[in-house]
């Protein structure tokens, strides 16, 4: 299998690759030190690149699966020297991702269908929630789609004012209310708007409390009943954003959130400042959830639609 033979926009995969500099070098470091002194792929280095694997946030189940995988090759192989691996690895990582990330995409867009398209974003404080759902905006935007926001995480003023400010500076309508309204009628009100202005996309903030799994499944769960009363199928998408320099914590928070609601696709923010990027690989698989988005940096542009081949091209160059 050959996922690699594919023309990357420069730009673009420039901004990737420096976004995921630092987990490719301690990735790298690792993965020499584990085969110094071999020539051949044996149970040794196996269990070796699985520390690595760990090591790297790729996470114990997915290194598991990463592993049997190599190891089916080697066998079939008979004789596998320690510079295949790196290929194998690459190959196997992208086989992997390609499982829950079927079609690769490389630009922002929107099913064909009836609008609005409603995305719902979840994700505790600090993630970088609001910051995404303002880079998508202007992304969307700039894709040539007519963009609401809704205010509906009402728990915190910050969060009604950051908002506000990327609706101006992406000039997009917001819909918001008070500091402690509810957030159902906020995103009641946003769909009704968004239906009037005849848009295109709908993004929805919503509260990141996880103290109360009971009380945030029930809100959320409210949240899309309201929101069902305007546009019957509503939402379309539920994006789960995660913070990816938090490694393993990232994980936990997937579990409550996919408890809490039924999420539809990944967000994982803060790539460029962390040597955690495995966690793209690990969260992918273990939830089956597919990936959409990454943040490799703190520019508008450095929000990208996820891609399967230039991320494993970018982590293995």
């Amino acid at each position: 299998m050959n996922f690699f033979k594919k023309i990357f926009s420069s730009e673009k995969k420039e901004t990737l690759d420096k976004g995921l500099e630092k987990s490719k070098t301690s990735f790298f470091s690792k993965l020499t030190k584990a085969v110094a002194g071999k020539s051949k792929v044996d149970d040794e280095v196996l269990d070796n690149l699985e520390e690595v694997l760990v090591s790297s946030d790729v996470g114990v189940n997915t290194t598991l699966k990463i592993i049997k995988r190599i190891e089916e090759r080697v066998a079939e192989d008979k004789y596998v020297g320690t510079e295949e691996l790196n290929k194998i690895l690459r190959e196997e990582i992208a086989g992997l991702l390609s499982e829950n990330n079927t079609e690769d995409q490389t630009e922002f867009v929107i099913p064909k269908g009836p609008k609005p398209y409603v995305i719902m974003v979840v994700g505790v404080n600090g993630v970088g929630k609001t910051t995404t759902i303002g880079k998508l905006a202007m992304q969307f935007k700039k894709a040539g789609y007519k963009v609401v926001l809704g205010a509906a995480d009402t728990f915190r003023a910050a969060a009604i004012d950051q908002l506000q400010i990327w609706a101006d500076r992406c000039d997009v309508p917001i819909v918001k209310q008070s500091m402690g309204s509810d957030p159902a009628s906020v995103a009641f009100d946003t769909l009704q708007s968004a239906v009037t202005q005849n848009a295109d996309v709908v993004i929805i903030d919503t509260a990141g409390r996880l103290h109360n799994k009971v009380n945030l499944m029930n809100e959320l769960t409210k949240v899309k009943r309201v929101m069902q009363k305007v546009i019957v199928d509503a939402p379309h998408e539920v994006l789960l954003v995660l913070d990816g320099s938090t490694g393993q914590n990232a994980f936990e928070q997937a579990k409550h959130f996919t408890v809490a609601t039924e999420v539809t696709a990944l967000a994982v923010t803060k790539l460029d400042g962390t040597a955690k990027g495995g966690v793209v690989i690990g969260i992918s698989d273990q939830f089956q959830i597919p990936v959409r988005y990454i943040g490799v940096g703190e520019g508008i542009d450095d929000l990208q639609v996820f891609n399967k081949v230039e991320f494993v091209d970018s982590f293995f160059k």
